[in-house]
């Protein structure tokens, strides 16, 4: 490759906005599901699904941005991810408003998060990338999804899919 990689990442909207998370990092997509609500979880937590046999915790991005709950239309999709945690990979859904397209980013097209702002900036933004005249937030799926809340959760939904003890 030359001096510019480029990357691809997958686009999606929530609230109006234009986000991205690395295509490395994207399992597949859904169409919004049922999902099954887990008792005393945060509020960004809806809950999970069941996908293929196992439980898989799905959050809302929407209320772990301080955003309104996500209404879900026919565009709602859950985007399922691989995020890496201190004990290895957990796969996780995240609810997004519409999934849009896999785009090819050259890396001089992406700068730094700002250092001004919410703290969402500092916290879950790993740059913003401009692409045919907008911009494209990048985030950082391994810092917005807090490993150890869901390597909770994953215990949870193990637990609560097992079979009754006889």
């Amino acid at each position: 490759m030359g001096e510019h990689d480029a990357s691809q990442y997958l686009t999606f909207v929530v609230d109006g906005e234009n986000y991205a998370v690395g295509v490395s990092s994207v399992r597949e997509v859904l169409e919004h599901t049922k999902i099954t609500k887990l008792p005393r979880t945060a509020a960004f937590m809806k809950g999970i699904i069941n996908l293929r046999g196992a439980g898989v915790p799905v959050i809302d991005l929407r209320l772990k941005f301080g955003l309104p709950e996500t209404a879900v239309t026919k565009d709602t999709s859950i985007i399922v991810l691989e995020v890496r945690g201190r004990d290895g990979i957990v796969v996780v859904g995240a609810l997004a408003d519409a999934v849009q397209e896999v785009i090819d980013l050259d890396s001089a097209d992406i700068e730094p998060a700002p250092r001004f702002g919410s703290r969402l900036a500092a916290e879950f933004i790993s740059g913003v990338g401009k692409k045919d005249e907008r911009f494209v937030v990048i985030l950082d799926i391994d810092r917005i999804f807090n490993a150890e809340e869901f390597a909770v959760l994953a215990e949870e939904s193990v637990a609560e899919g097992a079979a009754p003890a006889m």
